[in-house]
């Protein structure tokens, strides 16, 4: 049973190469043989391993000593260990950024492993007769997938081969791959928003146009409801998608067409993202609303708390928050109230302030102010930070206001006689509409202390308010 060491607990020890991590696996031995669990998701993920999804596993047999395969390095994760034998494995990292070029190496006999990220080079050596060699990845071979491979004898790189190469079994087509000055880099997984026409979409252009690996679409472009959704593109490719898509015309939705369009696109528009991102390890951003509440509330509601949605609209965003719950990798950014791009409330009470007229507004409902700049700057603080998936409420700070008080900042923000705004009560509000009138949740209130325990600091609602209309 060779130099095996028996007993060892399961332990993690970081590398020189970020997110390349070796592991000690206990291994019970008598005289008989030996034992292991090469692979236990429940236990390696509680001790740190990546929950990367495993969907092939590879053997490689060796008969000899000092065969030597590599360097290469695939758009996947794998998680390498030794059935039997002992190698000297070279890891280097091939993808694009900074540590581009760095080095790992280390022995490995069945009682080692290692987490291999994607993009980073994988070679080894063999150190005794018989070796088997394994590893599980989490994506199958495919022609139009992007490969790096790296000279096993690189000068930059300068790998200590334990034996020699020239005295070493390697494959011609190993020994032709180039230094690595000619390697071309493995990209960044990249960033779908899908939705990029509205107002959402406008936001998250301001901070995530310009990088490489963000690809946007707008509705129009990209159809959720298509039958071939899920080979639309390689998601494997794929770190996140954002969904800034919505169906936000509440009245509307209690009309037959209107009910349609809402359910299509607020429930299994996210329904479809949900099943992608579930199967093929994707971090699925969706943004909620107050309307899945009744508000009822005597408190401001917390995440946690259970949905009761009143119209076809909150309903419908309802529906799609539980769906996008099933992708084991989601955040659901629940917000209130939002402004951002386009025609909204605050513009138009400004317009009528300009116009001389003097609105009646609805002073019954009561919440905060969410503005669309905010929630794109949460998003990207989520993906930076990366804290518990789940739902974070999020609006502006501030006292808890209604819509009649909001308009008479505006009014008074705009150099107009915030006096001139009188409240009115929703139900005399709506009392002479002649359409459907989507019920409305009279306390929209979100408390906001998960987001704050994940470092994100909303800002005062009357400030952003401020800088909005006077930019």
């Amino acid at each position: 049973m060779g130099d095996i060491e028996f007993g060892k607990p399961l332990s993690r020890t970081e590398t020189t190469i970020p997110g390349l991590v070796v592991f000690d696996l206990p291994v019970h031995g008598d005289s008989r043989g030996w034992f292991k669990e090469n692979w236990q998701r429940e236990k390696m993920t509680a001790a740190g391993l990546p929950d990367f999804g495993p969907v092939q596993n590879n053997v490689s047999f060796n008969d000899a000593v000092g065969t030597t395969r590599g360097i290469h390095a695939e758009p996947w994760d794998k998680w390498v260990s030794v059935a039997t034998g002992r190698i000297f494995g070279a890891w280097v990292d091939l993808r694009e950024g900074p540590t581009f070029g760095a080095v790992f190496t280390t022995e490995l006999d069945p009682s080692k492993a290692i987490f291999v990220p994607r993009g980073v080079g994988n070679s080894y050596q063999t150190l005794e007769p018989d070796t088997a060699y394994t590893y599980l990845v989490n994506d199958h071979w495919s022609p139009d997938a992007a490969y790096s491979f790296l000279n096993l004898a690189d000068e930059t790189a300068a790998v200590e081969w334990p034996i020699p190469l020239s005295d070493a079994e390697v494959s011609a087509k190993d020994l032709g791959h180039p230094r690595l000055a000619d390697v071309q880099p493995i990209a960044a997984r990249k960033t779908l928003i899908v939705g990029a026409g509205g107002q959402l979409g406008t936001a998250l252009r301001g901070e995530f146009d310009g990088l490489d690996h963000v690809e946007w679409t707008t509705r129009d472009e990209f159809d959720l409801g298509a039958p071939d959704l899920a080979g639309a593109r390689r998601w494997r490719d794929y770190d996140t998608i954002i969904n800034a898509a919505a169906y936000t015309a509440v009245d509307q939705a209690e009309t037959p067409e209107g009910r349609t369009a809402s359910w299509a696109v607020n429930a299994a528009g996210p329904a479809a993202l949900a099943r992608i991102a579930a199967e093929n390890g994707i971090t699925l951003v969706h943004v909620s609303s107050d309307y899945v509440f009744d508000g009822s509330s005597e408190r401001p509601y917390r995440e946690s708390d259970p949905l009761g949605p009143l119209g076809v609209y909150g309903q419908s965003k309802a529906a799609g928050d539980l769906a996008v719950s099933t992708a084991p990798r989601h955040y659901i950014v629940r917000t209130s109230w939002v402004i951002g791009s386009g025609g909204n409330f605050v513009r138009t009470m400004a317009s009528l302030a300009e116009r001389g007229i003097d609105p009646k507004v609805v002073d019954d409902q009561r919440g905060r102010l969410t503005f669309a700049s905010q929630i794109a700057a949460f998003i990207r603080h989520l993906l930076e930070v990366r804290p518990d998936y789940g739902v974070y409420n999020l609006t502006s700070e501030g006292d808890v206001v209604t819509w009649a008080d909001i308009a008479r900042q505006v009014f008074e923000l705009t150099g107009h006689d915030p006096a001139r705004v009188t409240g009115v009560s929703t139900e005399d509000y709506f009392a002479s509409a002649s359409a459907p009138v989507a019920p409305r949740p009279l306390y929209s209130v979100l408390d906001l202390a998960r987001t704050r325990s994940c470092g994100f600091v909303p800002r005062q609602s009357d400030e952003l308010l401020r800088e909005y209309l006077v930019p």
